[in-house]
């Protein structure tokens, strides 16, 4: 297996009341969706969430989160979060509530 489960299942519990989250075999890890368009995910080195270009900034400025640049060009919206930050529950939450926020703003796909 290419991601960490224990991180998996930590993001599962952030989403389990959230109504339309699916799981998506996505960049050697899972992701989760709402309505199509991906929330956050969780990947061999730690876990990812697409905040949105708005939300980038106070994301990163969170303990932990850095540059989405698997391409070696980081990816606009999207952060990178070390496993040791997905470890907490506070920095997570903060996370999840902005990727949560991005996704609602998109339409359905």
């Amino acid at each position: 297996m290419a991601y960490d489960e224990g991180l998996t299942e930590l993001m599962r519990g952030d989403l389990a009341d959230v109504q339309g989250i699916c799981e998506k075999k996505m960049f050697g890890g899972i992701a989760f969706m709402l309505n199509g368009n991906m929330v956050c995910g969780v990947h061999t080195h730690g876990g990812m969430y697409r905040v949105g270009k708005d939300r980038e900034t106070a994301a990163r400025a969170i303990d932990g989160a850095g540059a989405m640049d698997f391409t070696g060009r980081p990816m606009g919206g999207m952060i990178n979060v070390t496993d040791e930050a997905m470890a907490d529950d506070t920095r997570r939450t903060q996370w999840t509530k902005m990727a949560l926020a991005n996704a609602l703003s998109l339409p359905p796909k």
